[in-house]
Parts: C-alpha cells; structure tokens; sequence
C-alpha cells in the first residue's frame, strides 16, 4: 500500500502546490531554510553511546506551545536528545526562539515523500519518534516502521472529518498506519475511534489532553494595565474573538455594536486565526464607525484609545485573553464547525462561547458546557443575543468563570501519564537495543 502513496504522492503535490505556495507566500517566512522540505536537516552532532534521540514533530503555534514541558521534561534526562521539526513558519520562529536550548537540532518537516523522508531519516537517526495530536504522516511512518523505530501519537484525537474519511478507506488507512506502534488517546471518545478504524487496541492507551496541564504564566496587574494601553484600551472590560475565521469578525462587531448600542462600556480584541488576513479585516472595520488599531503597527500612540483591537501578530493569544471578561472561540460558527481550543480559555478562568458543533474539540465542548463552563450558540444572532444577556450578568459569567476553572483541574494529570508512556519506551529501548 505504501507503493500506491509514493506513486500518487508527486502529482497530488504538483496539483496542491500553487495553493500552498501562495498561503507560504502570504505568511512569510519560509524562504529560509526551505531546503529542509527535501530532507535537508541542520548539522547534527554525532550521536551518543547510551543516549536515545528523539524525533518530535509539532506543526504549528499551538502544539509548539503544548509540547513545552514534554521537551523540559525529557531534556532534563541525560540519556535522551531531542530533535524538532516543525511545519509553518510561526511555529518555526517560536521554537528557535524558546526551545533551541532543549534541543539538538532544529528544523522543518520534510515534505512526506520518500526520497525527501528516506534523506532526512538516514541523517537524523532517531530512536523514538513522537507525532502530536493528528500527525499522521505516512511515508515518515513507513520509514519508522523499516527501521524498526517506535512511533508514540501523544495527544492524539480524530475529528469527525478525518473519522468519517478513515472509516470509509480503512482498507488504505491501516496499511498505511500500522507504524504506530503506541496511540495516547486524548479521549475514550478518541480512542474508540481509533479502535474501530482498526488501530489494534493494546496499542490503545487514553492518557488525556496534554493542554490541560500547561502552566500559563499569569501576567501581574501593571503587565496588563501596560498591555492594555498598547491596545488602545482603558479600563473597560473586552469581549475576545479568539482564533477567528472568516465571517465571525463580523458577527463579533455586530455583537460589539449591540453592546454599544445598549451603553455598555466595552472594547472589542480580535484575534484572527491567520495573521496574513489582516487587509480583509480592515475592510471590514472600515466600514463601521468604530477607531480600531492593528497590533502588527506597534502600540498605540500618544495615549490614544480604540474601539476595536486586532492582535494579528503570532503567539500572544495566552497573554491576550487574559484581559478578557468574556471569550468566542472561533472557527465554531456556521460554515465552520471544525473549532479552536478552548482549553487556554478555561485555564485562565474565562466564561466561554462557541459554535454548535465544535467537532474537532467535541468531548472538551461537551463537558465544558454539562459543568457550565461554556454557551453554544447556533450563528451571528445568536452569537450577539447570548452576548448581551452575559454582558448583564456580571454574577452569571463570574459562575461560568469559576466552573471553567473547575473542570480544567479535575481533567488535569495528562503530561505525567504521557511522559510515564514515554520514558518507559525509553527504557525497553536501552534495555534492549
């Protein structure tokens, strides 16, 4: 089967490419380095007698963030090294920024094709690899498998989309899979799912979702005050649009305008999902009649207050949201199901809003909104009417807030069951080489 992908990989690529060169192009930031899509790896030290090398790949933001106090934890045992990759950009400025000391090198994830995988595999060596949440790369694993190298999916989950297109192609999807040999599900939810496309299930272990035990630093009140003037913003509390997507800033500002409308004191922080869409969203502030400020410009000057702050900058959604009173989550309105994650949300003590279906967060939304933690609404009407009905229960949202807290710890306890997995792996690898 494995045959069938490498034969159908190239033109699939050839037809995918103007797409993905033109969003590499907006975001910026690839041109260096790019030799490392074809299996080009940074100079690696020669590897060490007793000491496992470790292969991690975290796509973006995000997981990059997530996998923090993993790479702490096991750059702290002497007898293992660690190797990044990466896929975008920001994820890539972020690790060389924060993680270059944990790691022995550091690089972006070759394209998943086998003279480009083979060439950075016989480079790197590894002894483990480790893919996060819904990496599943088949010609890596392929490599891995010939190689007889473990692969461990930590944190791993299945949307609904990617559920329903592997149970259809099972035929394809367990040949092609087989490689992982150890799944940390993030969820019962999730593991279920992997059992019944046909991952064997005493490979199946539910460690639960990593994010949930990422310590967010809190941010003292004169940083806040700080960031706040930045933004434009006084002392007014701020409704947040989180990772928002296209047609949610909207429903935000006619939510926004209503609260305004009512005399309600609030300003409107906007956080898109993809900092490069940054021209369509001013379009759209610049036929309201609200003054708004684009992060990417530098702090607001000369003491200037705004309406509307739009942080289209890349790793700041942590220290942002805590000047929030009040958070959407985005991709989560119609057309979009998909969602964010709420989890940072939670752990900072924010009442939470989302979309109807979030799909590929569906356990977490779930359980948030049965403690009461979290509201579903089903589009921009009633994204605006729950707006303003929580924006008048100041004792409701501080309820939701207090819950959201609470289930955050009850949920907590992942990063120590993976890391447990992990070494344990570790050791059966020293033991028996």
């Amino acid at each position: 089967m494995i045959w069938f992908y490498r034969l159908l990989f190239p033109p699939a690529m050839l037809l995918a490419a103007p797409y993905y060169l033109r969003r590499m192009r907006k975001r910026g930031g690839y041109r260096e380095h790019f030799g490392q899509r074809f299996g080009a790896t940074p100079t690696l030290p020669a590897k060490r007698p007793g000491v496992r090398r470790v292969w991690l790949q975290a796509v973006s933001v995000g997981e990059m963030l997530a996998i923090a106090p993993l790479l702490e934890a096991l750059h702290a045992d002497p007898e293992v090294e660690m190797y990044l990759t990466t896929t975008t950009s920001t994820g890539y400025a972020l690790a060389r920024e924060r993680y270059s000391r944990l790691v022995v090198g550091l690089a972006y994830f070759p394209v998943d094709w086998w003279p480009f995988a083979r060439r950075a595999w016989k480079q790197i060596e590894p002894d483990l690899v480790i893919l996060p949440e819904g990496e599943r790369w088949p010609e890596h694993i392929r490599q891995a498998e010939s190689r007889r190298v473990p692969v461990i999916a930590i944190n791993a989950r299945m949307s609904d989309r990617s559920f329903r297109r592997m149970l259809k192609l099972r035929f394809l999807a367990v040949p092609l899979f087989r490689g992982i040999t150890h799944v940390l599900a993030c969820s019962e939810h999730d593991a279920e799912r992997f059992r019944r496309i046909g991952f064997a299930p005493g490979s199946i272990v539910t460690t639960g979702n990593i994010k949930l035990d990422v310590a967010i630093p809190v941010l003292a009140d004169g940083e806040k005050a700080a960031l706040r003037r930045e933004l434009g913003f006084g002392d007014e509390p701020v409704l947040l649009g989180s990772s928002t997507w296209p047609g949610e800033e909207s429903a935000l500002l006619d939510a926004f305008a209503t609260l305004r409308a009512a005399g309600r004191p609030v300003g409107l922080l906007i956080v898109p999902r993809h900092a490069e869409r940054r021209a369509e969203i001013e379009s759209l502030l610049q036929g309201s009649c609200f003054a708004y400020h684009f992060r990417s410009h530098g702090p607001v000057s000369n003491g200037a207050s705004v309406d509307v702050a739009v942080a289209d900058t890349t790793g700041e959604l942590r220290r942002l949201t805590q000047l929030s009173d009040l958070v959407f989550i985005g991709k989560s309105l119609p057309p979009h199901h998909e969602g964010q994650t709420p989890v940072e949300a939670a752990a900072l003590g924010k009442p939470v809003i989302f979309g109807p279906e979030m799909s590929n967060f569906r356990v977490i939304a779930r359980d948030m909104r049965a403690v009461g933690a979290a509201r579903t609404v089903t589009d921009a009407v009633s994204l605006r009417e729950t707006v303003l009905a929580l924006w008048t229960d100041a004792e409701e949202r501080a309820r939701m807030a207090a819950a959201a807290q609470s289930w955050r710890a009850a949920n907590q306890g992942a990063l120590g069951r993976t890391l447990a997995f992990i070494r344990a792996r570790l050791a059966e690898l020293t033991h028996h080489p």
